[in-house]
């Protein structure tokens, strides 16, 4: 009879023990929990600690509240000068509502594939507004910007909070990588061959600018040396006539020497008239 109430006791011990561990959880600082019977979910529990929930017919569902990373596989989008480029990208997330995320997608792997669409999507058409060169280096973080905003409220539906999408390389197909490169140098050499252009009618201009300086400063100068020397020669006339004025007979002895010095050279042969004043002068003496 003793072993049979003792059997019984432990039976039952057993029975509430196993009850127990069915009936109580934990959840951690890290996790949120939802709580689903008969398939539906009926309570969702955010705070950590101990909880309970009715044995057996209820089951516990747990989700990260940690930040969680999303690594896209590489793929090829269009920009707006038609150009491949090869997409690299990732992004930050985490559950924000338990309830919407399990009705939505059920669980990680299918918020992945959720995720994948969805930023794929926005992210196509945003860089279907900007050509190679605007995505590569001048409005990539706009651009991420963009796509993280219109990220972000598409995911709010399923449960999902963004916090930021991000590209880790933006790389063309192998195929056309040297079809690239060609045209940018080739366009590169365009521009350089144009400000080479513009670089040589700018000099001509400095040039021609300086040539036609040069001539007016030549001239004007040329100008002034002549209206000096036509000032001194007026002043030298005025002082030599003054000077012969005052003897003329002077005057005309000195300018006969200078014909004189002039015409006659030496061991010359001369014939002249013995009335002519340069005999007389010659023999004055």
């Amino acid at each position: 009879m003793k072993n049979s109430i003792f059997s019984i006791i432990l039976i039952f011990l057993i029975g509430i023990l196993v009850i127990s561990f069915t009936a109580l959880f934990t959840v951690d600082v890290t996790e949120q929990a939802l709580i689903i019977q008969m398939g539906k979910p009926v309570r969702i529990i955010k705070e950590p600690g101990l909880h309970g929930k009715i044995p057996f017919i209820q089951a516990v569902t747990k989700f990260s509240k940690k930040l969680l990373e999303y690594d896209a596989n590489p793929s090829e989008i269009i920009t707006k000068d038609k150009k491949i480029l090869v997409i690299d990208n990732y992004c930050r997330w985490k559950i924000e509502d338990p309830l919407k995320f399990y009705l939505n997608v059920r669980d990680v792997p299918g918020a992945l594939a959720r995720l994948d669409d969805i930023i794929y999507s926005e992210m196509r058409i945003e860089l279907a507004q900007h050509t190679l060169i605007e995505v590569v280096s001048v409005n990539r973080n706009q651009i991420m910007h963009n796509v993280t905003e219109l990220s972000k409220q598409k995911a709010k539906e399923y449960g999902i909070y963004i916090e930021d999408v991000r590209i880790k390389g933006a790389d063309l197909p192998p195929e056309n990588e040297q079809k690239v490169y060609d045209r940018m140098k080739a366009e590169r050499n365009r521009i350089a061959k144009q400000y080479r252009s513009e670089g040589m009618e700018e000099s001509e201009k400095i040039k021609a600018k300086a040539d036609k300086e040069s001539r007016v400063i030549i001239a004007e100068a040329y100008r002034k040396v002549q209206e000096i020397k036509g000032k001194a020669d007026a002043e030298v006339i005025k002082i030599t006539a003054n000077a012969y004025n005052k003897d003329i007979n002077f005057y005309e002895f000195t300018k006969s020497l200078e014909v004189y010095n002039k015409i006659i050279k030496e061991d010359s042969d001369l014939f002249m008239s013995t009335a002519g004043r340069l005999f007389q002068f010659l023999t004055s003496n």
